[in-house]
């Protein structure tokens, strides 16, 4: 039977980085930030969810939810992040568990369930080994400015949003460092690879 790792990171820490590498070495990759996107998406019981907690004028013209304007929301209060993670936690849960049971039956040398908010949303111990994709808090900063087009203190609600980086690594059974040098973390992606791919 594969082998199923968690993988998870600090926001623009590089975490598809090395998602990218481990599915061109042969690994099945369950990406829980596109079941996320999936759950919200148009006539989805999940954007029903949100639209009767926050309201239709978070619905785009053509059915989409306005993401940006969601974010502003849930980013500036942590009760209405809360409210929102109970709604799509256990809908990215469901469909997380049967995409994983789907990849089981394809004998993958490894299934990796990558989620940003693994440990957040309390399923860590479901996964284990746990890899935590680390970097420094300068550089988070820098990409997540430059990725999104952010503020400095908008970067860093997005990253106070989530558990401190070194509460991630603590928790980790392999840390991935990526501070940018791409040789180096394909050096890691590959030790990581021989440790535990079947």
């Amino acid at each position: 039977m594969s082998k199923v790792i968690g993988l998870t990171g600090g926001i623009a820490c590089g975490k598809s980085a090395v998602s990218l590498r481990l599915a061109q070495k042969g690994a099945i990759i369950v990406d829980a930030d596109q079941i996320a996107r999936n759950i919200l998406a148009p006539n989805s019981i999940g954007l029903q969810k949100v639209v009767e907690r926050w309201g239709g004028q978070l619905l785009e013209v053509n059915g989409q939810l306005n993401r940006a304007q969601l974010g502003a929301i849930v980013f500036a209060d942590p009760k209405e992040r809360e409210a929102l993670e109970s709604i799509t936690h256990p809908l990215i849960a469901a469909e997380s568990q049967s995409q994983i049971e789907q990849a089981k039956t394809a004998k993958a040398p490894l299934i990796v369930y990558d989620a940003a908010l693994l440990i957040e949303a309390g399923r860590a111990e479901q996964f284990r080994p746990l890899v935590v994709v680390t970097t420094s808090t300068e550089i988070q900063i820098q990409r997540i400015m430059a990725r999104d087009q952010l503020s400095a203190d908008e970067a860093l609600a997005r990253m106070h949003a989530q558990l401190p980086l070194k509460d991630k690594e603590n928790l980790a059974d392999f840390i991935i460092y990526n501070d940018g040098d791409w040789q180096k973390l394909e050096q890691q992606v590959d030790e990581l690879w021989n440790r535990y791919a079947e």
